[in-house]
């Protein structure tokens, strides 16, 4: 297939008017290729507020960011669409699920080639980063970078074959010469020396650096003036609202220096930005990520002609080699000083500067861009050619199964200033039982379960702070140790909580350190983890050793030099291999003469321990019980059925049937994703599914415990009925069996 055979493109990413580099970006190369070709090119847009935004006719899909199942329908249109090839602009906090991993399931579902540019290449990603990425480039056709050291970095961390990527320049815009002096007089600043930084405003972009150079920039050019152009970043607004900026501008008067600094708030189109570009005599990125990849913003000024100072990030270092501009290093206000003022009063090796970086910016024309895309497009068709997926019907079988959709209210009702209410009568919070800590936790490990995902929204904040202020409470520090049970009036019904508490606020604590982005809620989950931790080991319950294992090694996660942690990691599964070796024979390989409740929490640590650390005897028992717990909880009938409270089950005795609880639903869930990410064998993620079809009415009494009206569930499945009230166990369970099977779905 030629370029003149190339019919249908699609462009998958953000768009405008949505405001941030990603949308400029993929409305630039659109616009850019459809003017090169004729080519129908339409657009696929990822939407992270309610509505999406108000598009032009070439956006004909909408996808609800943290929808999964909009992925798999977007996937849908795009076949059904007669697309011939995707151009997909990845960055890792732009889609859904773990590290955006929910753009994997599009990607997994589409007949035809793609070709994605990363805007983001890490040379130390995390463990989902990577795995993401891996997925990524296995279902990329072709790859499409920057600059020289994402390639080389692609080829060294990812083992991506050279031949798969081409290394294509960001477009910019292709304005001509306009007279400096014209544009001074038109923002009023003639006669000045201006410095420019642009962009959407957050944190890293360093531009405190700049304000703390000033003072000794205008010693030397007392009529010096520095320009902030940029509205701060939509995201950091929903957050954090002003606060970057206002901070700023307390510094800015800290230092006495207001009066040589603007800040313009607003997102600015193409021509209105290229006028201050004109306007400036230097351009500063003074960013702080060495190794951001690319930056739209030092395309941009550079490609207009502009003289830069910068920071060594990996985009700049590599386009301002051999004197195209100026590197200082990260966050040194005095060398930046030094350059601004080098620069100003060196007009000619100013000028030459912006003569060279004009000269190099005609390589970078969206013009001359668009034809190299279209170039990997072509390379992409012809090399998919043979082995194009046709268009089919695909059956239930051939297929991810759909998963309800998220739906906090009830958990919302059911928490309080103080924390959850314990039970309910029917969906009515029963504040006659009070709270307790193990709630607590389980509800503290779903809120940065959902931040993972990308829901990490203003409420789930709230609720987040709210629970670990209850374990916070909770916590004896003369003991060490949890209480569990308080009242609705908030007296501690106890002065010393369960073995149970104790596990399970471990491992709460271990979640938010190993997985939140929050600071501060990581910083004060440290404090308390290593105060707790000893409290795990001086009881006698597997099930406490098995929490506080999966808690340690989610620090693990963040802190795995933690030499103190990961030896009672090590001395915790000691403890429960020996109970294990003890007690199983070949027809009971447990780790008890009774299996009673939570159960597959003992086998799913193991299996996180052999896995994390490399022990074989570990993974090997991990795997070995749950497969026979596997076994004893299945139906006839081939549903999944748990052991029932009323009685267990007994070495030698007869399993109880009902009351079946939610609790092990969700431990069998968890245990056998654990199962499959350590052997990759498909049959346990069929065994998840199983467990949680449970909650969906795939039961002894073929009637669903979830309840979708609310997003509440039932509390046990007795043996003539459902019991119909809403507690927080039950819910909390559904509810983080549905996070980890959302999370199972995107990332596989």
């Amino acid at each position: 297939m030629t370029i003149r055979d190339l019919h249908k493109v699609a462009f998958i990413g953000n768009y405008l008017p949505r405001k941030c580099g990603i949308a400029t970006f993929t409305h630039d190369l659109r616009a850019s290729v459809s003017k090169a070709s004729d080519a129908d090119c339409i657009v696929v847009t990822m939407d992270d507020i309610v509505g999406g935004y108000c598009y032009e006719k070439e956006v004909q899909f909408q996808v609800v960011e943290q929808e999964l199942e909009h992925y798999r329908a977007a996937a849908d249109f795009l076949n059904f669409s007669n697309v011939d090839v995707i151009s997909l602009q990845h960055e890792f906090g732009i889609f859904g699920g773990p590290c955006g991993s929910y753009i994997l399931a599009l990607l997994r579902d589409l007949r035809m080639p793609v070709v994605t540019t990363l805007h983001t290449v890490l040379s130390d990603p995390s463990q989902t980063q990577r795995a993401v990425m891996t997925q990524l480039i296995g279902l990329s056709t072709r790859l499409i970078v920057m600059t020289e050291r994402c390639r080389r970095t692609l080829m060294s961390t990812y083992s991506v074959p050279s031949n798969q990527v081409d290394l294509i320049a960001h477009g910019i815009p292709d304005r001509p010469n306009v007279d400096q002096a014209d544009l001074k007089e038109q923002f009023d600043v003639e006669g000045r020396p201006v410095a420019l930084t642009f962009g959407l405003l957050s944190p890293g972009k360093g531009i405190e650096h700049v304000l703390q150079a000033i003072p000794e920039i205008v010693q030397r050019f007392p009529d010096f003036i520095y320009l902030v152009l940029g509205a701060t970043h939509p995201s950091l607004i929903r957050e954090q609202g002003e606060r970057y900026r206002i901070g700023l501008e307390r510094m800015a008067k800290e230092l006495c220096i207001t009066k040589y600094v603007s800040f313009y708030n607003r997102f600015v189109e193409l021509d209105e930005l290229t006028e201050f570009i004109g306007a400036a005599d230097l351009y500063i990125t003074p960013y702080l990520n060495a190794q951001q990849a690319v930056s739209g913003t030092l395309a941009y000024a550079f490609g207009c002609g502009q003289a830069v100072i910068s920071t060594p990030y990996w985009h700049a270092e590599e386009l301002l080699a051999d004197g195209r501009g100026v590197l200082v290093p990260f966050a040194d206000s005095t060398a930046i000083a030094k350059e601004v003022i080098g620069l100003l009063g060196d007009d000619e090796r100013r000028l030459a500067m912006r003569e060279q970086a004009y000269l190099m910016g005609r390589s970078m024309t969206w013009d001359h861009v668009s034809l190299l895309y279209l170039r990997s497009f072509d390379q992409a068709l012809n090399e998919q050619s043979t082995k194009r997926k046709p268009l089919a019907v695909r059956t239930l079988d051939e297929q991810p199964l759909a998963l309800p959709q998220m739906n906090l209210e009830h958990l919302q009702h059911l928490s309080d200033s103080t924390g959850i209410i314990q039970h309910a009568i029917y969906s009515i919070p029963d504040h006659g039982h009070g709270y307790c800590t193990d709630d607590n936790a389980r509800a503290l490990i779903l809120t940065v379960m959902l931040e993972e995902l990308g829901r990490d929204s203003a409420d789930i904040h709230s609720l987040a702070s709210r629970y670990a202020a209850f374990l916070n409470l909770a916590f004896d520090r003369d003991s060490g140790r949890f209480r569990n049970f308080m009242s609705f009036d908030r007296r501690w019904l106890e002065s010393d909580g369960s073995d149970d508490s104790q596990g399970r606020s471990l491992w709460a604590l271990g979640t938010c350190i190993g997985r939140s982005r929050r600071v501060g809620l990581a910083s004060w989950a440290r404090e308390l983890f290593h105060r707790a931790m000893p409290a795990c080991e001086n009881t006698t319950s597997p099930r406490t050793w098995a929490l506080g294992i999966l808690g340690i090694q989610e620090y693990l996660r963040r802190f795995s030099g933690d030499r103190a942690a990961s030896m009672m990691s090590e001395r915790l599964t000691l403890q429960l291999v020996e109970m294990y070796e003890r007690t199983a024979t070949r027809d009971w390989p447990w780790f008890e003469n009774i299996a009673s409740y939570n159960n597959a929490k003992l086998s799913q640590a193991l299996i996180v321990r052999g896995r994390w650390s490399d022990d074989s005897k570990a993974a090997e028992i991990g795997l070995k019980s749950l497969r026979w717990l596997c076994e004893i909880q299945l139906s006839p009938e081939g549903r999944f059925r748990p052991i029932g409270s009323n009685g267990f089950s007994r070495e030698n005795g007869v399993t109880a049937i009902f009351d079946q609880q939610a609790i092990e639903a969700h431990a069998m869930i968890s245990a056998s994703i654990e199962a499959y990410r350590a052997t990759h064998d498909p049959t346990w993620c069929e065994q998840a599914h199983l467990a949680f079809d449970w909650f969906l009415g795939r039961n002894d009494l073929g009637k669903p415990l979830y309840d979708a009206s609310t997003g509440g569930c039932y509390d046990g499945l007795m043996a003539n009925q459902v019991n119909e009230n809403q507690g927080a166990e039950s819910t909390l369970a559904f509810l983080l069996s549905l996070t980890e099977m959302q999370q199972l779905a995107s990332l596989g």
